[in-house]
């Protein structure tokens, strides 16, 4: 019988040799992935930070795990076998940020240029699939050149099975991406799957078909950012809900804002320790917000005296900036504000706002937030541009989000609530468990000059001195149809309350509304106006 020839180990594995050695390989395997000096050196000269140095800045000192580290692609054919880098261009574990479990994956763009192959779609598979076994937060951090070309369809698979883990960790646990370089074609689809978008200025780009093909098509001329750059997509496309000036302040910012979410959908957040007083009074409040309905404020300053330490974290800040959404706490608990923003459009309502709007609510009823809604809105935002774009369908989600919203919910009519723009932003009758009103509102089906000029139109035609008839019908009407009192007195409002008194009130209702429980009709899921 013909013996076989005994076969040398492969190169980079010692095969059969003894644990001393195998662990010795594993050491010096891991060192080679560690030594990165040349390609650290290629990143830093385009700004950028490695995958490594951003997941020590993310993670807590000393926390983090990492898994797979030692994994290759299979891939074999275009020269492909000659470069097969342990890890494969990303970095995937876990670890905590200010003592909470977090999973992490990271694109290390030093290696095939952070390209997506199936060994490296694996690796995000496995870890998001840890994520969701855990109930803790996903955080993903983006910087790679797409799918991997030299792997054809396996690369675009593995893809589809991240945006398949995406959708399914939705609602269930949150997940963050942070972009920090290019995201491009499909890749760019799973970012826009999950909880919330942070963009790096400058650095960071998304976009589904590049300047290139822009070119080619269209015959437009356009650079990256101009195409999908932290500005377009904060300020014009909406698909951006942070924007950090640079790297640090981009992980600062996720730091930030997981301190606001809980770990998964059965928790609620954590209450942060304060030592702002719940019973604190905020007097300015009645000079911050003006009694004549059409001067304009600024309602970020009227957040920020109610909320703990005048402190906030403001979602899409740049975009549809007639809405302003963001987290605070209230005595250390979270809560999701949604206002109407006087000092741009008015404070109107229109489609860009509702969209805006109703992610917020959305999210924050995903995820426990109790919702403060602080109205002041003249109503949606008139012309055919709007209704032609879609006006009725796209501002019904803020509705939709409203009505299906399960978690605490309060109103503060600040100063005036018109048309279908009051019953949206969750007035009573759609849901509010508790509403007030400050003794200077009003709330009608329109302004009281124009509801005057609607009703008494024929008779200020006739009258011999109709500005004089036209006071005393705006003041009739305004008296009779717009008292706060009389929203009271019908069970619209449930309270006229002092505006210095705001916080203390705030506060006293969501913790009677602490332990809410909201019963659901039966059903599959419903089918949001989308």
């Amino acid at each position: 019988m013909r013996k076989e020839p005994k076969r040398p180990p492969p190169r980079d594995w010692p095969g059969v040799i003894g644990t001393a050695a195998r662990l010795t390989h594993l050491a010096r395997a891991k060192e080679r992935n560690r030594n990165v000096a040349p390609a650290e050196a290629a990143q830093h000269a385009r700004g950028k930070l490695t995958a490594r140095e951003r997941l020590t800045l993310l993670l807590d000192e000393d926390s983090f795990v990492e898994i797979d580290q030692l994994r290759r692609h299979q891939a074999y054919g275009m020269g492909m076998e000659k470069r097969r880098p342990p890890s494969d261009g990303v970095i995937t574990g876990w670890g905590r940020v200010n003592g909470r479990k977090v999973f992490v994956f990271a694109h290390d763009f030093s290696v095939l240029g952070g390209s997506l192959g199936a060994t490296f779609a694996k690796k995000i598979h496995k870890v998001q699939d840890l994520a969701m076994l855990a109930g803790a937060p996903m955080i993903g951090i983006n910087d790679g050149a797409g799918a991997r070309i030299q792997e054809g369809v396996n690369a675009l698979a593995g893809y589809g099975g991240i945006f398949t883990r995406n959708v399914r960790a939705s609602g269930i646990i949150p997940q963050i991406s942070l972009m920090a370089g290019p995201c491009a074609g499909g890749a760019a689809y799973s970012p826009a799957l999950t909880d919330f978008v942070v963009m790096v200025a400058d650095i960071a780009n998304m976009f589904v078909t590049g300047p290139d093909v822009v070119r080619a098509v269209s015959g437009e001329e356009v650079t990256t950012e101009q195409l999908g750059g932290a500005s377009v997509h904060g300020r014009k496309s909406g698909v951006a809900q942070l924007i950090a000036r640079d790297e640090k302040d981009g992980i600062a910012i996720v730091r930030e804002l997981l301190g606001y979410l809980p770990a998964n959908s059965r928790e609620r957040p954590p209450r942060r320790m304060t030592t702002d007083a719940a019973d604190r009074p905020c007097p300015r409040l009645s000079e911050l917000v003006p009694a004549e309905p059409r001067k304009a404020y600024d309602v970020k300053h009227v957040i920020r005296e109610m909320v703990d330490d005048g402190e906030f974290l403001e979602i899409s800040d740049r975009w549809a900036r007639n809405i302003v959404c963001a987290f605070a706490h209230l005595d250390g608990y979270a809560v999701g504000i949604v206002a109407n923003q006087p000092s741009v459009m008015a404070g109107t309502l229109n489609i860009a706002a509702a969209e805006k709007a109703a992610r917020f609510v959305r999210t924050c009823d995903t995820f426990n937030i109790p919702l403060v809604t602080l109205v002041d809105v003249p109503g949606f935002l008139p012309g055919t541009a709007q209704e032609h774009d879609g006006l009725i369908r796209r501002g019904a989600k803020l509705l939709y989000a409203y009505c299906d919203a399960s978690v605490p919910r309060v109103s503060v009519i600040l100063r005036k609530a018109y048309g279908g723009a009051y019953i949206v932003m969750d007035s009573k009758s759609v849901g509010s468990d508790f509403s007030f009103a400050w003794p200077t509102n009003e709330v009608a089906v329109m302004g009281s000059q124009a509801a005057v000029e609607v009703i008494h139109a024929k008779e200020l035609r006739a009258s011999d001195d109709p500005a004089t008839r036209r006071s005393e019908l705006v003041s009739a009407y305004e008296t009779q149809l717009m008292s706060p009192y009389l929203c009271a007195e019908q069970g619209h409002v449930d309270d006229v309350i002092d505006p210095a008194e705001t916080r203390t009130v705030l506060i006293r209702t969501l913790d009677v509304l602490r332990d809410k429980n909201a019963v659901r009709p039966l059903r599959k899921h419903g089918n949001i106006p989308l």
